[in-house]
């Protein structure tokens, strides 16, 4: 896997943090906002896939059966 390029932020411009300080655009917490900039490309992908975790805790993402 390439490395060289920086994974690309998540966020789709619906900035708005829902009660557990949750983006309700991108799904990153606050502090993955604050520290995006400053994670290597390991840890963005973490953070990705957390955000595609929580996306399928809330219902919000419709997935074929």
């Amino acid at each position: 896997m390439n490395d060289d390029k920086p994974v690309r932020s998540p966020c789709v411009h619906v900035c708005a943090l829902d009660e557990q300080d949750i983006c309700i655009g991108c799904q990153r917490t606050a502090d993955e906002i604050t520290r995006w900039g400053r994670m290597d490309n390991a840890e963005r992908r973490e953070v990705l896939q957390l955000c595609l975790d929580r996306v399928r805790a809330s219902g919000l993402l419709l997935t074929p059966s």
